[in-house]
């Protein structure tokens, strides 16, 4: 019944992802964009608290003629014209409308949270006709100790069809390393009404990025070509030419991982460590620059909270672990977060990498972090803080932003897609500049409430701390850089959710880079300089007041700002670390 993933901590649903335009969606959304190396909006996910909103707002301006509301039609209605609506909005460079829109419709069937969403689609298919709707029903095949069980997929596949819904593909996932056998296939086909040729195997490989070129292998491509007549489309030799070169590139890439022989490790020091989904885009992030420098990524997961003096004396063992890990490490990551668990133990794991000049990266929360670390070590301000810590704090140093709501939670951060200009003094020395293109303006998604203090800024940066990007107005910090280190950078962006595959994000490759020696390094500036092209459409890198105008207008509901009425925004705070 969430309008959006905003308010949800992520332990309890895996990261919050962030497009362009602000919408904090579900995580499944970033993998969306990543493999198809496409631009999503808020509108391409859809919750039932959207749907219910949209229904009972419609009722209570009188849009249903005085008629009595119910699931169906009108609640199914909804989600139909929802469907229909948002797959005619371009997504990629070349602005044009989709020729196929892929709908995840989550869950288990029988459900009854996604029994109107079922029930929308059994008459959807009607609505758009037969060649325009393709069914793909995904399935858990167990091995029992090497006997593949077809049992869940015909009482799935049952359940479905008395639901109105017939699968025109059954994708069959297997949590073991054995491909699905041919008589598994056989027997899914006969009992679950569908040709073998309709029935593929999705086994574990050894990376996810060979799950696209395996579908591919089992005929996915030529079986939708012709159920949805994909055949008619006439696509331009440069699409086609531009098809052919992407998936060279990907051969090319997943081949590569397998003959891997250097390594890269990199202790992650956060607060959600125990659900590694909190940091799928960090994760991807890493994966993807690992990728471009040829190295095998091994990942530390180290809970902040496990590096602070209290652990030594209550679990030494918990506490010696932690510090091997971060000590051991090839670069240390400090990640996005809230509230006060853990953050003394980040804060000593950037000092660490400050003074031992060892790689560092902090983002969001990790680049607030390493702004306090500076003020207290290097500045020596007693007590330098942030408000967000204590909010009668004597120094400081990070402070909430003043056109932030302070008693509302869900979409009221600063949000999306938002300009960085970098200082012209730093040119000639700026790695993360370089990394980006050696470009004087960059775009990342921002999401957070907090700020650098502008009170302090002239002092941290007399110190030798270089706020080397800032906004339009030069007024809010965004990106920090050491002169004299190795790779010490900090961004207020999340530049993890820009990452794809082919283009990984160009902080998180220097970081990478750095991590894997200087002749890699230098290697990635100059790769870099000449070739570094931005994910984002066109259309989409513009000055922030036009960004925040589109967004507003977006998030407007019945003049009221925000994504949700004003009534539905309240929201007790019981927890000050509830993210």
């Amino acid at each position: 019944m969430n309008i959006d993933a905003g308010t949800m901590r992520p332990t309890e649903h895996g990261e919050v992802y962030v497009l362009n335009d602000g919408g904090e969606v579900d995580l499944d959304l970033g993998n969306y964009e990543r493999y198809l190396d496409v631009t999503l909006s808020r509108d391409n996910n859809i919750t039932t608290g959207k749907i219910y909103r949209e229904v009972i707002d419609k009722e209570r301006k009188g849009e249903y003629l005085g008629k009595t509301v119910q699931i169906v039609p009108h609640v199914t209605n909804a989600i139909q014209d929802w469907i229909e609506r948002v797959s005619k909005i371009p997504v990629d460079d070349t602005d044009e409308e989709p020729d196929v829109c892929i709908v995840e419709l989550g869950g288990t069937v029988g459900d009854i949270e996604s029994a109107p969403f079922i029930e929308a689609m059994r008459q959807f298919q009607f609505r758009v006709g037969y060649e325009n709707f393709a069914l793909i029903h995904v399935s858990l095949v167990p091995d029992m100790h090497g006997e593949q069980k077809t049992k869940p997929t015909q009482t799935t596949v049952h359940s479905l069809r008395g639901l109105g819904l017939l699968p025109d593909l059954i994708a069959c996932r297997l949590i073991v390393p054995q491909p699905l056998n041919a008589a598994t296939k056989d027997k899914i086909s006969m009992f679950c009404h569908v040709s073998s040729e309709q029935v593929f195997g999705v086994h574990d490989v050894s990376s996810v990025y060979h799950v696209p070129l395996l579908l591919h292998s089992q005929g996915i491509v030529q079986y939708l070509k012709k159920r949805l007549r994909l055949d008619k489309l006439v696509i331009p030799e440069t699409m086609i030419t531009k098809g052919k070169s992407l998936e060279k590139r990907w051969r090319e890439m997943t081949a590569g991982q397998e003959r891997l022989f250097d390594s890269v490790s990199i202790a992650l020091v956060g607060k959600y460590t125990d659900l590694k989904d909190s940091y799928m885009s960090v994760i991807k992030s890493l994966e993807h620059s690992a990728f471009r420098v040829h190295r095998k990524l091994i990942i530390h997961w180290v809970e902040s909270s496990d590096l602070e003096p209290e652990i030594q004396e209550s679990n030494p063992a918990k506490y010696h672990d932690a510090w091997r890990a971060v000590v051991g490490a090839s670069g240390i990551l400090v990640p996005g977060g809230f509230g006060t668990r853990g953050n003394e133990g980040m804060i000593l794991a950037i000092k660490y990498a400050r003074e031992q000049k060892i790689p560092f990266l902090g983002i969001c929360f990790g680049f607030q972090l390493a702004v306090i670390e500076w003020a207290r070590s290097v500045l020596e301000v007693s007590g330098a803080t942030s408000a967000e810590f204590d909010s009668n704090a004597e120094h400081p140093i990070i402070i909430f932003m003043p056109e932030i709501s302070r008693t509302h939670m869900g979409g009221t951060m600063r949000l999306g897609l938002r300009p960085t200009v970098f200082d012209p003094d730093c040119e000639s020395w700026s790695k993360v500049r370089k990394l980006y293109g050696g470009v004087g303006k960059i775009w990342e998604r921002h999401r957070h409430r907090y700020e650098v203090n502008p009170q302090f800024v002239d002092q941290l940066q007399q110190s030798g701390l270089s706020f080397v990007g800032k906004d339009e107005k030069g007024e809010r910090m965004q990106v920090l850089e050491l002169k004299d280190h190795p790779y010490f950078v900090g961004l207020q962006a999340h530049p993890e959710f820009c990452t794809r595959p082919l283009n990984p994000s160009p902080a998180f490759l220097g970081f990478i880079a750095a991590s894997s020696g200087q002749t890699v390094f230098e290697e990635q500036l100059q790769y870099q300089l000449a070739n570094f092209k931005p994910p984002h459409p066109d259309h989409a890198m513009v000055s922030e007041e036009v960004l925040r105008g589109e967004t507003e207008k977006t998030r407007m509901v019945n003049g009221v700002p925000g994504d949700i009425h004003m009534e539905e925004r309240v929201i007790q705070v019981v927890n000050s670390d509830r993210d």
